[in-house]
């Protein structure tokens, strides 16, 4: 078994389990130096009112896979990473398919990670776009 089967596995079995990741579908698909990808079902459970994709399901989406690719660069035996902003725009509605998210690092300090987080259709439209920066604290 290779180290992305491996880190896609404990991704998708530990982290991604018993907590809204879970709930909403959100799967782990890629990893990378430089990016992790997720994929998440859009469907009634996060769909708004109009039979859309939610903005806030999306913005959940884009926070899960940020969060994580920090965990992927901290000792996570001795810190966390807690996201403390977020800035989307959402560009395209989507009513049913999956969407895929990419993380990409735009600044990894010691104490702050900033992360461009692009949201895909099946068709790779871009559907939302968003920052997210990450605090590390010490747990």
């Amino acid at each position: 078994m290779d180290n992305k089967k491996k880190l896609l596995d404990f991704l998708n079995d530990v982290i991604a389990k018993g907590n809204m990741m879970e709930w909403m579908g959100i799967e782990f698909t890629d990893a990378g130096v430089d990016f992790l990808t997720a994929r998440m079902p859009v469907g009634e459970k996060v769909h708004q009112p109009l039979g859309l994709l939610h903005g806030g399901a999306s913005a959940a989406l884009a926070e899960s896979v940020g969060s994580t690719a920090s965990y992927l660069f901290i000792d996570a035996a001795k810190q966390k990473a807690l996201g403390i902003d977020l800035q989307i725009n959402h560009l395209r509605s989507v009513s049913q398919g999956t969407v895929t998210a990419t993380a990409r690092p735009l600044h990894l300090g010691k104490t702050v990670h900033l992360w461009e987080i692009k949201i895909t259709d099946e068709q790779d439209r871009l559907i939302a776009h968003a920052k997210l920066t990450n605090i590390i604290l010490d747990k």
